[in-house]
């Protein structure tokens, strides 16, 4: 029997999972029920695990020796109120799974309960990633929870790691890969264009820092059009301007935040030190500047020989017309710091749940459970190929 006919027979315990974490959703290393839930049903699968890795994550291991490949599920909710009208929703005020995240984990738990119920794997360990907090990242010293299972030693002497992710835009049950660059490195930024404030109607007695800020946001336009090798992918965008208190005062800042996407790290270089030449635009006129930026995730790369086995795999599964090649996106992911511990490749599952607009991380989203088993024996079915061809 295929995984795939395995992943059918236990698809309605898949989604009573999911749909248990769905009603209760936790917030970025807070998941404690979550991870309470993952760790009994591991253990009455007979799996032995490991807890607090990470605060809240769970790491389990199926079998033992060489070679080693990690599977990877996140387990946070998002800080959103749900407007969905169905019996699984979010019993949790101001907080909802608005990512998919409910599914990974309870599709993980399907891949492992089919891995426990074989009788016929290949040597090696199969390596259960749990993880807390995928969606953000610790002020305290910038951790997400991928980065800190790396840091704790939680990929180690992984010959593959592989993941998956739902797509609430693509057709039910269609798997998508994208070998190479996938999705971006994101950092933000924060600056004070600082002027002097003065009386509206006199703004030769101060410095108008909203005069400077103009001048700034078009030399930060300029970067990607401009500055940049055009054939090199990137965004900077200025997500909010807050400045100013009435219509006729010229205020003495203005405050600017916004989002650094890129693929290498000498483009993410580039940006960083042409995003600083920007806002000295505002010295130039008599003004001054603070900025900070902060480093968040790396970009994920999708190992070709990992994402080439993977896509074999989905081909043999449900055939080549529901195995699409993706495109690379400009979105992050954490699971970037575990591909770039081992070779590693995290597929789109899709999912779509209707004809609305369901986006990640709006309050009407919501995902289609009929692609569940479709993920669950992609991923089992993946490893113990892994298993097979690291050998």
């Amino acid at each position: 029997m295929s995984f795939l006919d395995k992943a059918k027979q236990i698809e309605g315990q898949i989604i009573e999972w999911r749909r248990d974490i769905h009603m209760h959703p936790e917030l970025g290393f807070e998941e404690t029920r979550t991870s309470r839930l993952v760790a009994d049903t591991l253990k009455e699968m007979g799996i032995e695990v490991e807890v607090g890795v990470a605060e809240t994550g769970i790491v389990a291991r199926i079998g033992e020796g060489s070679p080693k490949v990690g599977i990877r599920a996140d387990m946070d909710a998002l800080p959103i109120e749900e407007a969905n009208d169905v019996p699984y929703k979010s019993q949790t005020p101001g907080i909802m799974h608005a990512c998919g995240h409910d599914a990974h984990t309870a599709i993980l738990l399907g891949v492992a309960r089919m891995l426990t119920e074989s009788d016929d794997l290949p040597a090696g360990e199969i390596r259960l990633l749990f993880q807390p907090s995928e969606e953000k990242w610790r002020d305290s010293d910038g951790h997400s929870g991928g980065s800190l299972m790396v840091e704790q030693n939680a990929a180690d002497d992984l010959d593959a790691v592989i993941a998956l992710h739902v797509s609430s835009t693509d057709p039910v049950g269609q798997v998508s890969i994208t070998p190479g660059n996938a999705l971006a490195a994101v950092d933000t930024f924060e600056g004070t264009i600082i002027g002097e404030g003065t009386h509206g109607a006199s703004p030769h007695n101060g410095l108008d820092p909203i005069w400077l800020q103009a001048q700034v946001i078009n030399a930060i336009q300029a970067i990607r059009s401009r500055r940049l090798n055009p054939t090199d992918s990137s965004v900077i965008t200025v997500g909010t301007i807050h400045a100013g208190v009435a219509p006729n005062v010229i205020p003495h800042e203005v405050k600017l935040t916004g989002t650094i996407r890129s693929y290498t790290e000498e483009v993410r270089s580039q940006q960083h030190k042409l995003l600083e030449e920007a806002f000295a635009l505002a010295k130039q006129f008599g003004g001054d500047y603070t900025l900070k930026i902060s480093r968040g995730y790396p970009s994920m790369y999708n190992d070709p020989e990992v994402a080439d086995l993977m896509r074999e795999v989905s081909v043999d599964l449900i055939g080549e017309d529901k195995t699409k090649e993706g495109k690379p996106g400009m979105g992050a992911e954490d699971f970037s710091y575990m591909s770039q511990k081992a070779p590693g490749t995290m597929i789109m599952l899709g999912a779509k749940y209707d004809k609305l607009n369901r986006p990640h991380h709006s309050p009407i989203f919501d995902i289609n459970e009929d692609a569940f088993h479709v993920g669950a024996a992609v991923l089992a079915e993946s490893a113990v190929r892994l298993l097979k061809d690291k050998a």
